[in-house]
């Protein structure tokens, strides 16, 4: 099915657009959510929590990609399950040290995870990356938004750890600078 097909059956209410979604999608949501919360039934339970998220806005909300509506979507369920979980304890999931690496640039008196959601800071934040070119762009994305090991990373862009780490160092330090030049730090 494709994604206007997908969509449709939603607004048709037909069962078979979410079982689309799964076979589809539901890899791709499974692993971001597992780098989230760290474990494989939580991960589950965030790609159904997602499922009953989509089912739920879809009519009226009609997502401009698909794809990135279901990771916002299951990111969202990850990050409050996490928090949930972990309320008075850190984590050493990929999320909480992609977090920590970002959490010394990023101004805040209240917890990370919640400065990030701020509507304000996204909108620089997408203003930034739009600003850079294609590949720290895409690596900045892999880490921050997927939350992806640096291996991993180095890996899918044939690239080694120690650069990519470098890349992604340059590029907080480029954020740092732009924040600043916004006055949000």
């Amino acid at each position: 099915m494709t994604d206007a097909q997908i969509i449709d059956g939603l607004n048709r209410r037909d069962e078979r657009a979410l079982q689309a979604i799964r076979e589809q999608y539901g890899t791709i949501c499974y692993n971001m959510a597992f780098r989230i919360v760290g474990n494989r039934e939580d991960a589950e339970e965030c790609v159904s929590d997602m499922l009953m998220a989509v089912w739920d806005s879809i009519p009226p909300t009609l997502p401009v990609s698909l794809q990135a509506y279901l990771l916002t979507l299951v990111r969202r369920a990850a990050v409050d399950r996490f928090r949930h979980e972990h309320r008075l304890k850190r984590g050493g999931t990929e999320f909480h040290l992609a977090l920590d690496e970002l959490a010394e640039i990023i101004p805040s008196g209240e917890a990370i995870e919640d400065t990030v959601e701020r509507r304000e800071l996204l909108r620089v934040l997408t203003d930034f990356l739009q600003s850079l070119k294609p590949k720290p762009r895409r690596l900045f994305w892999q880490r921050y938004f997927l939350s992806l090991p640096v291996q991993t990373i180095a890996e899918e862009n044939h690239m080694r750890e120690s650069a990519v780490k470098m890349s992604l160092l340059r590029t907080r330090n480029k954020l740092q600078d732009y924040l600043r030049k916004e006055g949000l730090l």
